[in-house]
Order: C-alpha cells, then structure tokens, then sequence
C-alpha cells in the first residue's frame, strides 16, 4: 500500500479511482467486500483505491494505539469479528474469518483493551488489501478530507488538506466514523460562562481524546451523562492518576477529583450480560419483520414512531422474552407456552397486560420496558447520603441478575433488540429515543466495571446525583441537582458532559460534510445525511440518490448497532457494506464497458 506522497495522478488516468474518506472499521469492512466481490463483478483495467484518514487504515482515530491501555472494549472477545458468515442477508459470498478472540488466543470472556482491539483492525485491514485482485491497489493519504466537487453525472474531485490539487475519483464513499460537532447553543453558554468566571467545561467529546488535566485533585467535578463516555472518565481519572483495586475496595492515590454523576436516567446503563446462550433461540423476527416494516414504508401518510412502531417493537421484545421464560423455565409461568402464545399474538395493549398479569405470577419475571427505561421515575430520596446506599443496591441488583442464567429472557431481549434494530434501519431516520434506549439496555459496560464504580462509590471518590440532572452556571459556579433527590444541590468549578456529540451534519466540525450540506445533501429532522437504504447513495432534497456518491456510518440515516457486530447474528452493518460494495463495482464496471464501446 503506497503513500500519497508516492502517487502520481495524470489527467485522463487509464485506471478507474474510488476515495474511501475513512481507513476505520467500516472503510476496512468495504474494502473486505469489494475484495469478496471483485471477482464477480468487476473485470475492469485496473483500480486504484485511495483511502483518506490521517490516522492508520485499520484502527483509525478510535481504535488507534496511542491511547490508555486502561481503556477496554465493551463486548467479549468472541463477540467481536469483522468478517461475514452465513446469517447475513446478502448477495455477495461469505468470506469467514476469526474473532477477536480466536485470532489474538485470549479467552473469549475477556474484554480486551482498545490498543488489542486496534492490532485486530489493523490485521482485518492487511488481508482484505491482501485479498485485492492484483491490479487492484490501495493508496493511503494521511491527511483530511475538505470536500467534494464535480458534476453528477461526471468525475469527482476530492481536495485534502495540504495538497493544492484534488484526488480523481468516478465514486466516493464516506465512511467517517463518529464526528466531532460545533457546540450547541446551551453548551456554547456554559462555555462562556466558564470562561469568564475561570472555571473548566468540557463539553461532548470522546472521552481518550479529551484534556483531563485541568480537573484538579480533590476538587469536585459535576459529570452530566452515565452511558459509557462516563465509564471511559471514571477509568483515566481513577486508575489513570495511580489508583488501584484490592478486591472489592478501592485504594486511592490522592490524585482524583471528586466525581458527581447525573442524568435523565440517573443510573449507568445495564451491565453486559455474564453468561452464554444455550438451547432454542426464540423464532425472530416475529411481530416485527420485514413485512411489517414494509407495510409501514408503503403508508401514504407516513408513521409515527410512538404510534406505529413502538407497539410492534414492544410486542417483538416481549415475544422474545416470554418465549425463553415458558420454554426453559415452565416451572414459573401459571399456562402452558401454546396457549399463551396464541392470545399474545391474537392481544395488544391492556389486554397483554392482562395475559402477562395472570400467566407470570412472579413481577421479577415479566418484562416491563417503561420500569427498565426509568428506574428512578417517581423515586425521591430524602438526602444525597440515602441516595448513595440506594442506588449503589440498585447497581447491585442488576449485576446480580445479568450474571444469573436464571433470569435469561433477559438475553433473549438481547437478541430480540438486535433483529429490531436490523429492521429499523429500513425505515430511516426514527429520532434519537430508540438508539438511546437501545444503548442504554444492551450495550452497557462491562460487569468488572461497575463492580469498579460501586467500589470508588464506597471509597467517597464517587457520588451519584440522581435523575433528570439539570446544571445552572451563577454566582460564579456551576450548580447541579434532581428531581431524585429534592432539594439538594451541588456547586463545583467543573463540568464534563460525558457523552459523544450528536452525529448531526449541520454541526459537524468536518468541513467535508458541511460542504455537503451546502451542496444540497439531505438531512432528516434530527440532522443525519439521508442515504438509499439499498445501497447508501447520499440522497439530495428531492431524494434523487447521487449516482457518485455513497455514505455509511452512525452520522447517516442508516446508521445500525454498535461498533462491531456479533458473530452470526445476521451483521446489518455487513449487509450494507456488501450492498455498497457490489453498487460500486457495478458502476466501474459499466464505465469500463462504455470507454471500451
């Protein structure tokens, strides 16, 4: 693979010229698939494939090496690979490959540190270059990617930033990964704020990449948000600054600040689930499938999420639930598994409701998505120090029953969440709830880490606020309180926002998709670039698809689950690239037929 400054560029190239902006996970993934279908589809003279990043192909900037061994992954080894098998619905073949644990020879139950996961990408990304026919080669630009020009029906023009001439390209494909964003006007507010009264605000940013060296020893510190940007800060700002674990007590080294923790949720999200599957799967997609998602695409006045969707989403999860309770554990349901599913299927509503009432005796056993989305609605505590007790039995709880395979529908919901999420992104854009809440439920922190937070909890270095947490900056500070806790307030000169910011395009620092914007590339009303879901051509405001232009990722309306897909599961993200990849070939395919005409 060559370097940018080794690559010469004639005016009318006799190779075709496809620009991957992106040398990540997904840019490596589509490379795996163009080198999986190239065979098929393209018998083109040549290709040159340029992929801009400035950080290395393969890991890319979240992945990279230069980062805190601390940091871990936040999946099992085994649950982790980045090559297709049989369960992915898709028209090019299935190249199998190991997981990350299998590959690196660590027990599958491990959760491996980033710089692990990183070698993997950067392995991942040697074997698809590998994998290339020969006169198919790939040329790395380290540099940024500033925008895009030229016609639609015409080549396309990619400028980097410092070269002074753009790269050729007949096709582009974004595959940018998580974006850096322009502040929000409340945050740009507190930031003001701090800067005119001296105090620290550090706004959404990943977490390795943020400047931690202002939150001073012992000082308090309000952290709004308690998904895992908060695990990754809790980690640096612990065993970062030298302390350490003995067991379940944490032995600090003087150096940490004092943590308050909030949120709209006021609780961390679940743990990962501590044991395996085993026996039948529950049969799914059930109520929620491809026809029903059809039937919603083809309603002339559009659908709701609330409305239409949610209820065959809670059906579906509810279906999967029940389906492992009566099946594996009969002893605790009050009718047989036929009968019940023929009224669940049949029921909706208050008259599901009714069913689960009298054929699950046990509350514990029933599956009840509004208690799990906000545990603490309604829940007040008198003072701060009864709240730490609470919610740390809470935590307790959870790591309790995500490790007990007694309560394994909940695993069953696990996988029910995966096949819902593999048909909502058939319908675009569906608003920020769901991809909160799926977060939220099934892709928590790791149990050791949590078992980390009740111990700096214990340890005072730790305090929990509770939920719906609003922050005021006055009199000089920043102040933070809940409706958990009525009453009570905490003042500090700090304020992190643990959380990433919103893959919106119109607040997106990268120029490039700015450009686009301006360009007229379409955005949904929560600010992600509208793509064809077939293949992933950036569509315009007439939802035209560019015939030149493609776009993957979690800033697009396409986005799917998580960082990396589970092995055998069905990879909607596999799926994409593989459709992307074949749409790409067929392009240059077809220009090498019109030049040889």
């Amino acid at each position: 693979m060559s370097s940018d400054t080794l690559v010469a560029f004639p005016a009318e190239p006799a190779r075709h010229s496809l620009v991957i902006v992106g040398a990540g996970p997904r840019g490596t993934g589509l490379i795996e698939r163009i080198a999986a279908n190239a065979p098929e589809l393209y018998g083109g003279s040549g290709l040159d494939i340029h992929l801009v990043d400035p950080h290395p192909p393969g890991a890319g900037r979240i992945w990279r090496a230069a980062q805190s061994p601390l940091l871990w992954m936040n999946s099992h080894a085994e649950d982790v690979t980045m090559f297709t098998d049989e369960t992915v619905a898709m028209e090019g073949p299935v190249r199998e490959g190991p997981t990350l644990h299998e590959w690196a020879g660590i027990d599958g139950a491990v959760f491996a540190d980033r710089q692990l996961q990183g070698s993997y990408l950067r392995w991942v990304h040697e074997q698809a270059v590998a994998a290339l026919p020969p006169d198919v080669t790939v040329h790395h630009h380290p540099r940024r990617a500033l925008r895009i020009g030229g016609p639609r029906e015409g080549r396309q023009q990619v400028w980097l930033e410092g070269l002074s001439s753009p790269l050729p390209a007949d096709l582009v494909v974004l595959a940018i990964g998580h974006l850096d964003a322009e502040l929000d006007e409340q945050q740009r507010e507190l930031a003001d704020y701090a800067r005119e009264h001296g105090l620290v605000h550090l706004p959404p940013d990943f977490t390795a990449d943020s400047d931690l060296s202002a939150l001073e020893p012992g000082e308090p510190v309000l952290v709004r948000g308690f998904g895992l940007a908060f695990v990754d800060l809790m980690v640096l700002l612990t065993e970062g600054r030298g302390g350490r674990y003995e067991g379940d007590t944490y032995v600090p080294s003087g150096r940490e600040p004092l943590l308050y923790v909030g949120s709209r949720r006021g609780v961390p999200y679940h743990s990962k689930i501590g044991y395996d599957w085993s026996g039948e799967r529950p049969p799914l997609p059930r109520f929620f499938g491809p026809g029903e998602v059809g039937e919603l695409l083809a309603r002339p006045g559009g659908f709701d999420f609330r409305r239409d969707v949610w209820p065959l989403v809670e059906k579906e999860l509810g279906f999967a639930h029940y389906h492992r309770l009566f099946t594996v554990h009969p002893e605790r349901a009050a009718m047989s598994w036929a009968d019940f599913e023929e009224k669940y299927a049949a029921g909706s509503g208050a008259e599901i409701q009714a069913l689960v009432a009298a054929a699950v005796p046990d509350p514990a056993d029933r599956l009840d998505l509004a208690a799990l989305d906000r545990p603490l609605e309604g829940v007040r505590y008198g003072s701060l120090e009864e709240f730490q007790e609470g919610l740390r039995g809470y935590v307790e709880q959870d790591l309790s029953r995500r490790h007990d395979p007694r309560y394994s529908p909940d695993l069953s919901v696990f996988l029910a969440l995966l096949s819902v999420y593999g048909q909502l992104i058939r319908l675009g854009d569906i608003g920020p709830w769901w991809h909160g809440f799926f977060s939220y439920l099934a892709s928590g922190p790791p149990g050791p880490r949590l078992r980390q937070m009740l111990a700096l909890s214990r340890a005072g270095v730790l305090k929990f606020l509770g939920a719906d947490m609003t922050v005021t900056a006055e009199d000089g500070v920043f102040r933070a309180a809940s409706a958990t806790v009525p009453g009570a307030v905490v003042e500090a000169r700090a304020l992190v926002e643990a959380r990433l910011p919103e893959p919106t395009v119109g607040r997106a620092r990268d120029t490039l998709l700015r450009e686009l914007q301006a360009d007229g590339a379409a955005e949904t009303a929560d600010g992600l670039l509208r793509v064809d879901p077939g293949d992933g051509r950036i569509l315009d405001r007439a939802g035209r698809p560019h015939p030149r232009r493609f776009a993957l990722g979690p800033y697009t309306d396409g986005r799917t689950p998580g960082a990396f897909t589970r092995p055998r599961t069905g990879g909607p993200a596999f799926r994409q690239n593989d459709a992307t990849a074949r749409a790409a070939l067929r392009f240059l395919a077809e220009l090498g037929s019109r030049a040889a005409a």
